[in-house]
């Protein structure tokens, strides 16, 4: 996929209506409805402000949670109350249509002004949204004459919103949009070397494809977290209690003989903290990772893993990093994901870190602001790494 796209910087937008799609997709709290983190609104204001400044009127779009699976969507997923913070943060007036292509959004987008905003009902309130039906992106794209995709984190969902609306207008990407594809799409096209991927998480079912994309790619792929333990059973270990794929027991054997084929290394536990039952209160110990005993399983990492990894990390040009190394919800089982986290940002070449729970570990760990870029996006930036064609991005105009 060609990650290199026409931005907003890229065109003069004096004078235009500009459909903007955003990522408002905020937390609420469930009784009031109140906005519990407004990171999301943030993070679209730069782009924002420039179309703004470049003398647009902007028509702003966006998804909020899953209205087919609410009882009374209308109510807990309206993005009225996001209108509202959204104008406060910006510091102008937000207009606010009470549906997405219906009366109220074609009237007030027909009067719009240069330098106005009017932000749209949720997107998803029209069922014709998720299945990209082009009619519903047609009269989308009717409210404006140039479109702008800034949600990052949809772009992995061929919607009419993300993808169907450049089907009728020019698409460009903003700043946020911009800087992720510069940062994954750079780390795996046209990275220093070498090229570390650090993967971890639970389920090996999650990361094949990342697993087998990246095995091309990396110069070194190091593989820890729970799925970790089914490439450990293919080696012949016995591995306790712990997290284990049976099916999946000849595939990791495979990915291990193709790395020794291909000249990678593959970077495995040496040792891992174990427990005696999955909780935060849980016994523990170290042991070697050819010896955990039955009864125990494996939650981290251990301190010779650490350093094996740690050291991986920080001699690398540039590394990718998606998935925890053990269950870093618990404290006694956190130490590998920070002793990754702080060798990310201990490393002089490009560290990106793929979206996701090592996104909030790294942030939660305090390394956020010391790495080169922390995804926005989990599920679009998992299938940027497993090479997949992103509809969100390809329906952008290539640079």
């Amino acid at each position: 996929m060609n990650y290199l796209k026409k931005s907003i910087r890229d065109a003069s937008f004096s004078g235009k209506k500009v459909l903007l799609r955003v990522d408002f997709n905020v937390p609420l709290d469930k009784k009031t409805h109140a906005i519990t983190n407004d990171k999301r609104i943030r993070a679209a204001l730069p782009t924002v402000q420039y179309l703004l400044d470049d003398g647009a009127a902007l028509v702003v779009c966006s998804h909020l949670g899953k209205p087919k699976k609410d009882p009374d969507p209308k109510t807990n997923l309206t993005l009225a109350p996001v209108a509202v913070r959204f104008a406060e943060l910006l510091g102008r007036d937000v207009q606010f249509a009470e549906d997405t292509i219906g009366p109220d959004a074609k009237a007030k987008a027909a009067a719009l002004q240069p330098g106005q905003v009017l932000l749209l009902e949720n997107t998803r309130f029209d069922p014709r949204e998720e299945k990209n039906d082009p009619e519903f992106a047609r009269e989308l794209a009717s409210l404006a004459d140039v479109y702008v995709s800034d949600a990052f984190g949809a772009v992995h969902r061929a919607h009419a919103s993300t993808a169907g609306v450049a089907d009728y207008l020019d698409a460009y990407c903003g700043f946020l949009v911009e800087k992720e594809l510069n940062a994954l799409g750079g780390a795996i096209e046209n990275p220093q070397r070498p090229l570390v991927a650090v993967l971890g998480g639970a389920k090996i079912s999650d990361k094949l494809a990342v697993i087998e994309n990246l095995l091309e790619k990396a110069d070194t792929l190091i593989i820890g977290g729970g799925m970790a333990f089914t490439f450990l059973k293919a080696k012949g270990y016995e591995i306790g209690d712990s997290l284990l794929d049976e099916e999946k027991i000849g595939y990791c054997a495979d990915m291990i003989a193709k790395a020794e084929a291909k000249g990678k290394k593959l970077l495995l536990p040496v040792d891992v903290v174990i427990a005696d039952k999955f909780a935060a209160d849980a016994a523990s110990r170290v042991v070697a990772a050819d010896a955990i005993p039955a009864g125990w399983q494996g939650l981290d990492i251990g301190p010779e893993t650490c350093r094996l990894f740690g050291d991986a990390v920080r001699a690398a040009g540039t590394v990718i990093w998606n998935g925890p190394m053990g269950v870093f919800e618990f404290d006694a089982f956190a130490k590998g994901t920070e002793a990754v986290a702080q060798a990310m940002s201990e490393c002089p070449g490009v560290t990106v870190v793929g979206g996701g729970d090592s996104a909030s570990a790294i942030e939660k760990m305090g390394y956020g602001d010391k790495v080169t870029h922390v995804s926005t996006g989990g599920g679009a930036s998992l299938e940027f790494l497993e090479g997949k064609e992103l509809p969100g991005v390809a329906c952008l105009m290539d640079k």
